[in-house]
């Protein structure tokens, strides 16, 4: 079985519409003999003669009265369809939104953006889930529509990436703690008890490398999966956090923070989707209020 010309129904909309041969040519931009040509391609393919003559016009059959509705139906929808998407109206839509991201991540900027979320889109919910790892293929597969982070190696070159912030570590102490007093050189750091944070439960990372270069060592006591639980144990114990400074300004509050006394570089902690959602309005919508609230929600570095 051949498959039909879709464009014969654009064809058959207009005549239908206009009941003649030369006034649907017109409005087509059409020769007359191209839509005569196209008036018997229609005849043959629904077997009925659609439109015959009575007088000097032409009248439908009752078989184009019968398609008249449908096929102009047809017609706008196939043109909805192929026609660039309305302009959102975040008050309108509803949808659920998935955003892998770290802890930290949904603690310091978490409240911001359902405040925001709130206030212009109600009907839009987000889902946050823990990210264990740097695999991709969630974006790919569809289940994550967007996920913050730093890019590495890992990270699938398909995906489309936007950087949010730079991001560098800073040490953190309960407020009666030594180092809350005097300058905190690489001696008296190194010195302190630490609580080191690693998804993967390393036991050293790039501050100890970094302290290392200098004939440094750092005492680890304990390691946690993320830097919330860091923070937790540094509050209440004589322990020294090492974390990102805007990735933890909530959870910071009531705490002496200092710069790191070593050289330690910056990260730059971006936000990733896949292109098929590239062009979706409503996930460029999110896309951009994220990073609204990432650039707008720091003012001031310490140290």
């Amino acid at each position: 079985m051949s498959t039909p010309d879709l464009n014969l129904l654009v064809t058959l909309d207009v005549l239908l519409a206009e009941g003649s041969v030369a006034r649907a040519a017109r409005r087509l931009r059409l020769s007359p003999s191209a839509m005569s040509r196209a008036l018997a391609r229609l005849r043959d393919t629904t077997g009925d003669p659609l439109l015959v003559r009575a007088g000097r016009g032409l009248v439908p059959t009752p078989r184009a009265v019968e398609l008249r509705e449908q096929v102009g139906r047809l017609v706008q929808e196939a043109e909805a369809v192929l026609r660039p998407a309305d302009k959102l109206d975040p008050r309108k839509l509803e949808r659920t939104f998935t955003l892998r991201t770290s802890d930290g991540f949904v603690e310091n900027f978490g409240p911001g953006l359902l405040s925001l979320l709130g206030r212009d889109a109600p009907g839009v919910r987000l889902r946050f889930i823990h990210k264990p790892d740097k695999n991709s293929e969630p974006l790919r597969d569809g289940s994550v529509d967007l996920e913050t982070g730093v890019v590495e190696e890992t990270t699938s070159p398909e995906v489309r990436v936007q950087a949010l912030f730079r991001d560098r570590f800073i040490g953190v102490v309960r407020m009666d703690h030594p180092l809350a007093q005097g300058e905190v050189t690489p001696a008296r750091y190194a010195a302190g008890r630490h609580v080191y944070v690693s998804r993967q439960g390393r036991d050293t990372g790039l501050i100890d490398e970094v302290l290392g270069s200098a004939g440094l060592r750092r005492e680890i006591v304990t390691i946690v999966s993320g830097f919330s639980a860091a923070l937790t144990l540094a509050r209440s114990t004589e322990l020294i956090a090492s974390v990102p400074e805007r990735h933890t300004g909530n959870l910071r509050t009531g705490m002496h923070s200092f710069a790191l006394p070593v050289a330690v570089p910056e990260v730059t902690v971006s936000m990733l989707w896949h292109p098929r959602l590239d062009a979706d309005p409503a996930h460029r919508w999110l896309r951009e209020r994220v990073r609204e609230l990432c650039v707008g929600a720091f003012s001031k570095r310490i140290g």
